[in-house]
């Protein structure tokens, strides 16, 4: 059964915000949750565990499934799974970033993604929305680099990025602003995953 409680912070607190299907979570996004959370000097990552991904045309396996398996996946004491987009009801990121910064007056919100997310926001509905109105944590994932930093988001926000070695920076910054970081990363992928039959939507 699917839990339903709401993740909790104070004002002042900066949250990461980890979202994808999470079709299924893997040891890639339990480092990369780490890595945000030295790197960018978190108080706390939310993963949001999402109903669907507009992008892709054929459905997660069932939500409660991929919340277990998250749960498993990611034990930390700082870091929540949340269905909380289903709760909300809403479908695009723009749209969740919107209710919680509503809900959640005080807390400082920070998206997280991979390079391979960074390549590709500008097909994200209300991008530019999310740039300007949250500060953006990118971590580099195999082989994404070049097209991310090359990707038209990165190239209209350019004068807004943070230098890696200021990524402590970032959580207290006033958007437009990210912080592209280079990590050891952990080589997996939940494509890969699903297609040598680990995985399965039933």
């Amino acid at each position: 059964m699917m839990n339903s409680a709401r993740p909790f912070a104070r004002p002042g607190q900066i949250i990461g915000l980890l979202g994808g299907s999470f079709d299924p979570a893997h040891a890639g996004h339990a480092h990369i949750t780490r890595e945000a959370l030295k790197r960018f000097d978190l108080d706390a990552v939310w993963w949001l565990v999402s109903p669907g991904n507009p992008l892709k045309t054929q459905g997660p396996a069932p939500l409660d499934k991929r919340m277990a398996q998250a749960r498993q996946v990611m034990q930390h004491p700082r870091v929540t799974v949340t269905d909380i987009e289903a709760q909300l009801g809403t479908r695009y990121t723009a749209q969740t970033l919107k209710v919680l910064q509503a809900q959640f007056r005080g807390v400082r919100f920070v998206w997280l993604m991979g390079a391979d997310n960074l390549a590709q926001l500008h097909m994200w509905q209300d991008w530019k929305w999310i740039m300007t109105h949250v500060p953006v944590g990118v971590l580099a994932r195999p082989g994404d680099r070049i097209s991310a930093r090359m990707s038209p988001a990165a190239r209209l926000f350019s004068p807004y990025r943070i230098a890696g070695r200021h990524s402590q920076m970032l959580g207290h910054a006033r958007p437009p602003a990210w912080c592209f970081v280079n990590v050891p990363m952990v080589a997996q992928s939940s494509s890969a995953i699903r297609a040598a039959g680990e995985w399965s939507v039933t």
